[in-house]
């Protein structure tokens, strides 16, 4: 499993090891990206080991943004996780993160 939390922290701080490079990402000027649709792309290409995809979504928003974005877009898949075995989302989220029933 990809460690989508250890990608978020290299993005939001750039001082440590393993950091976005300085070269800035060229962004389409043309097109406005929300925190929920870069928190998308940055998930979904963490997952796809896709790091032009990673580096592209950092762009689009300010690390905390980003950082919001992800959490929020956790939270509601948690939930539909929920909803859709009828599990409790603490118990989806334990599951989720291989941790013992709490």
């Amino acid at each position: 499993m990809i460690d989508i939390i250890g990608s978020l922290r290299k993005v939001v701080t750039p001082d440590r090891k393993g950091a976005r490079s300085a070269t800035p990402v060229k962004e389409d000027r043309h097109k406005q990206h929300n925190l929920f649709e870069a928190a998308a792309t940055f998930v979904s290409a963490s997952v796809e080991e896709d790091q032009s995809g990673i580096d592209e979504a950092s762009g689009w928003v300010s690390p905390e943004a980003l950082s919001f974005g992800v959490s929020e877009l956790a939270c509601r898949a948690v939930i539909a996780l929920a909803r859709e075995r009828g599990e409790s989302p603490r118990t989806v989220a334990r599951t989720l993160l291989g941790l013992p029933a709490g």
